[in-house]
């Protein structure tokens, strides 16, 4: 595991792996997702709306811990795409690693699928 520049201790990976699906950019998410993988995950974000537009399904499936930092950014993207007549999903999310979707109660909210095929049929 990689250590951080400071010398403090194991820093969390992140692995993003982005491929496209139905027209839509899909973004598979592995690891964590908290403040010490914000940076990486929003550069990465950003990326790929600036390469796919507005239409985004983040595969959360991997995702071994979330903190509301990462779940803000989250729903940035969700409220952008949105607003820009976009697409947007996420799949694969469980509680178990994404407690504090369901806390703020956005799990309600945030357009949530257990599959990539499910996701793909409900945005059309």
């Amino acid at each position: 595991m990689p250590v951080s520049e400071n010398g403090g201790g194991p820093v969390a990976a992140l692995s993003l792996v982005s491929s496209t699906a139905g027209g839509l950019a899909v973004v598979n998410v592995d690891g964590v997702l908290d403040a010490t993988t914000r940076e990486q995950f929003a550069d990465h974000l950003a990326q790929v709306v600036a390469e796919h537009g507005h239409h985004l399904i983040l595969d959360l499936s991997g995702v071994t811990f979330m903190d509301s930092r990462a779940l803000g950014l989250i729903v940035h993207h969700w409220q952008t795409c949105v607003d820009s007549g976009g697409r947007f999903a996420l799949i694969g999310v469980r509680y178990s690693t994404s407690k504090v979707m369901w806390i703020t109660g956005l799990a309600q909210r945030l357009p949530l699928f257990d599959s990539l095929d499910e996701a793909l049929a409900a945005l059309g």
